[in-house]
């Protein structure tokens, strides 16, 4: 194994035990490996081909541990749609935290590797779909820039899963910058310590934010770069149409990175309404409310942290407030930046938030494709959607063409900074759920690997991804599931 690559540390460990249990994988019986990211690899300083040997698929199935690693699982807490309760790594373990050649450290966890002493009642393991899903869209969501948890391979255990009915076991093996949690925090002031608090408070600004140590108060620095990081990500959730489905506090990370890939889909017709997981019966995370429940979500870390941002109760309080309260104007900033750029415009004007919310008021009323429209405005074919056969499109290209006339720069810059932040295919529901079908239930790899293929490049524009960018009637009742 020592030829692999692999350059775990675990600095996650020195951090008071009330934060993990050391706890190794269960080991399965037969295995097979489905898919391996070899760029990833790369990227990480692994050796893609030592990794496909049996020793590599051993590791991606918690048979062995890939040199000196000590895997832990993480404890932490939530709320889950709106209810606080202690939760945990239940089919999770930490191997450690791969340092890349670059420097970089990453977190390289093994999901559906057995139980854990946070499990509960779960079987600690994972299914085949599921997993792909996570596979897909991480990587989907890498490739549209989006932050995210990246995917490193998949195996199949040769277990049969019981869920609804039985299913064939499969473990994935994700990528993260760290998976420290708004959880996390709640954990630390529910059941720890302020000693506890305030070493999982430094070793989050030691991992992800420097800068803190010229700052007056580190803690209300770490809030407020919190705050920035989840509203960028949130407005890049929105500027793409993705729903993700069961945004709980313990699936928001510290470091602005998106993960936990549940009941997550994108959105086909716009509507802020949108909502497609089947257990969001009051739609509590739909498409319109993500920014207000990150928002939220964040108030609940703001709240972890009083005792850290002042000894007074009332000043702390005060403090955390104004940051809190900052969250949508820096999502609304990040937000009517990444739409100006859908629209091709470089600069900033009054009356840009009017002119995009009177197209999106047009998309809603006419049940218009969110991608395929700015995808249609990017290439300036309008045959398409019956949107563009409207008079009110009509009324709003002119505003459109007259905005884009007063810039210095030329059409064809505003077309070249379109194609770059309209991506031509997203993930199709349709299209991921034929491909995780044509895999669960015929072992056929061939759809999935298309796919992958045609969303590694979003923005490419290729003739190749035409197939790909039609939605599907069968969206009008889709609904996603939690399913593990």
């Amino acid at each position: 194994m020592t030829g692999m690559g692999w350059n775990l540390e675990h600095t996650y460990t020195q951090l008071p035990e009330l934060f993990y249990s050391h706890v190794k994988p269960t080991p399965v019986e037969a295995l097979q490996i489905v898919f391996l990211n070899g760029s990833l690899a790369n990227s990480l300083g692994l050796d893609r081909q030592a990794l496909q040997s049996e020793e590599g698929l051993n590791i991606f199935s918690g048979n062995k541990l890939p040199e000196n690693s000590t895997p832990i699982a993480q404890a932490y807490a939530g709320h889950q749609f709106g209810h606080f309760t202690m939760l945990g790594d239940g089919r999770a373990h930490l191997l450690g935290e791969q340092v890349a050649p670059d420097g970089k450290r990453y977190d390289v966890q093994l999901k559906g590797s057995g139980q854990t002493p946070y499990s509960r009642r779960g079987d600690g393991r994972a299914v085949l779909g599921p997993m792909l899903r996570e596979y897909v869209i991480s990587e989907a969501m890498y490739a549209l820039g989006v932050p995210s948890n990246r995917s490193l391979a998949v195996v199949v255990t040769g277990e049969a899963v019981k869920r609804e009915t039985v299913k064939p076991g499969a473990i994935l093996t994700r990528v993260a910058d760290s998976h420290l949690r708004v959880g996390t925090f709640q954990y630390a002031r529910q059941f720890g310590t302020t000693d506890d608090l305030r070493e999982l408070a430094d070793y989050a600004l030691e991992r992800h934010y420097s800068g803190y140590e010229e700052v007056e108060n580190r803690y209300i620095f770490l809030l407020e770069e919190v705050m920035k990081r989840q509203a960028k990500a949130v407005s890049q959730w929105q500027l793409v149409g993705f729903i993700h489905g069961v945004m709980n506090t313990d699936n928001m990370t510290i470091s602005g990175e998106t993960i936990d890939y549940g009941p997550c889909a994108f959105m086909n017709a716009y509507d802020p309404e949108t909502v497609f997981s089947s257990i969001d019966e009051q739609g509590r995370y739909k498409y319109g409310n993500q920014p207000r429940i990150a928002m939220w979500n964040l108030a609940r870390l703001a709240e972890s942290l009083l005792p850290l941002i002042d000894e007074d109760e009332d000043e702390a309080v005060k403090k955390a407030e104004e940051i809190v309260h900052q969250f949508i104007d820096y999502y609304r900033d990040d937000w009517l930046e990444g739409m100006r750029a859908k629209l091709g415009i470089f600069n900033s004007e009054d009356g840009d938030e009017t002119l995009i919310d009177e197209l999106l008021s047009l998309m809603k009323e006419h049940e218009a494709d969110f991608t395929n429209t700015f995808r249609g405005l990017t290439l300036e074919e309008f045959d398409e959607l019956k949107l563009f056969q409207t008079e009110g499109f009509t009324q709003w290209y002119q505003k459109w063409q007259e905005r884009l006339n007063r810039q210095e720069e030329t059409k064809e810059k505003s077309l070249e900074l379109m194609k770059k932040h309209n991506p031509s295919v997203i993930p199709r529901n349709h299209r991921v759920e034929e491909a995780l079908e044509a895999a669960e239930k015929d072992g056929d790899l061939t759809v999935v690997e298309n796919l992958l293929r045609v969303l590694s490049k979003p923005y490419a524009y290729t003739k190749d991804q035409l197939e790909y960018t039609k939605p599907d009637d069968s969206d009008d009742d889709y609904m996603t599931f939690c399913g593990t």
